[in-house]
């Protein structure tokens, strides 16, 4: 396995993951990469590492350019595992390496590895000088950890930016020139959807921090490496963590005899005529992850389920959850459903949005089969909120 060279002397050396399917709950159905890079300067340095379970891959990359025993530095943008889990291995032949990390890094690595290395800990603004280079450190806390920061070279004009701008995707190519860039786009917005939105003003720090800087590669722990568009992954990740949203509504649903069903479509035809984008998400057949991905530029949330044991369905609150937890702002919210005698649900919803601070501007409630007259009653309403 070889390396791949993305500037003189600066090299991808980290492993693919082409059966990943499921990352922390979040479904990967491209697999990931575990980014490292590798550069060649009077003190050779790793910048991160892989999973464990690669780290004879990412090992025999390096290989491929210089005896891994020379490594003098390696830095550690962030603990988490998929990043820092070949850190034992790699500590094993390059026993005289320094690890740079954060003052957050530096807790994470003791308590997760057990071992007394050889640390030297970074704050924003520090730079090591390695011969022809210097690395500049910004620590980024909580995007999406504590520890986390990146690293810039500024003669290269490389960002290591580890989590940030990053996608799950496996593939043989390593940039986004290489590779379907709407597919790119896609995946990164899935990856911020699931993993970095509750943290959109720990972004918005980190991009201030970041924007006088000369950037021409953008490289993530995670997929491919930005060269050719730049500025585009940039000013998105501007609009998602500003909760920017288009004209758009995802609507959420799961159902028992269809009658939530029929209510959904009839709220899509209400947005729609309104000049809507709409986004049917059964959840007996779309993945959670998948609806976040859809959520992130939604204006409208509308979430339905029937009551069951004067309850919503399990799904539906399993969904609720996981959204609440990625928290979400400036979303308006419609919730709905039907029932037979009890309808807990619909109450339960609009409990639940409010809880999660989205504004509810419409609850529909229907007792047993909608019928015709039901629906367009539906439509008519919705049609004069939201037009």
């Amino acid at each position: 396995m070889k390396a791949v060279e993305i500037k003189k002397g600066i090299y991808w050396v980290g492993a693919i993951d082409w059966d990943l399917r499921n990352f922390h709950g979040y479904l990967t159905q491209r697999g990931s990469t575990y980014n490292a890079y590798l550069v060649i300067d009077e003190k050779i340095t790793l910048i991160d590492t892989v999973k464990a379970h690669l780290a004879s891959e990412m090992i025999e990359r390096i290989s491929s350019i210089i005896d891994p025993e020379k490594i003098d530095y390696i830095v550690s943008n962030h603990v988490e595992m998929d990043h820092s889990g070949a850190l034992p291995e790699i500590m094993k032949i390059a026993k005289n390496a320094k690890i740079i990390t954060s003052p957050n890094g530096i807790k994470g690595l003791k308590a997760h590895y057990k071992k007394d290395w050889d640390f030297e800990v970074v704050n924003s603004g520090d730079t090591i000088n390695i011969g022809k280079r210097n690395i500049q450190f910004v620590l980024t806390p909580m995007v999406h950890w504590p520890d986390n920061m990146v690293s810039y070279i500024e003669e290269e004009k490389i960002i290591f930016s580890n989590d940030a701008f990053g996608q799950h995707i496996a593939s043989a190519e390593r940039f986004d020139d290489e590779f379907a860039i709407d597919i790119i786009i896609e995946e990164a917005r899935k990856y911020y959807a699931n993993i970095v939105l509750p943290y959109g003003s720990q972004v918005q720090k980190a991009l201030e921090q970041i924007k006088n800087y000369a950037i021409d590669i953008i490289a993530p722990s995670h997929g491919i490496i930005w060269r050719s568009h730049v500025n585009k992954i940039i000013q998105e990740y501007v609009k998602w963590s500003s909760n920017t949203t288009d004209k758009k509504a995802v609507i959420v649903y799961d159902t028992m005899w269809g009658s939530t069903k029929k209510i959904a479509y009839s709220i899509a035809n209400s947005l729609k005529s309104a000049g809507y984008k709409t986004v049917m998400c059964n959840l007996q057949v779309n993945h959670i992850s998948d609806i976040m991905t859809e959520l992130i530029t939604s204006e409208y949330v509308c979430v339905g389920s029937p009551t069951l044991n004067n309850n919503m369905l399990p799904t539906v609150a399993a969904f609720l959850t996981y959204m609440k937890g990625l928290a979400p702002k400036g979303r308006k919210a419609i919730v709905f459903g039907s029932y037979g005698w009890g309808g807990q649900s619909i109450g339960q919803l609009k409990n639940f949005m409010e809880s999660a601070k989205l504004d509810v501007v419409h609850e529909i409630k229907v007792s047993y089969i909608p019928s015709e007259e039901d629906l367009n009653k539906i439509e008519s309403d919705l049609l004069e909120k939201v037009k």
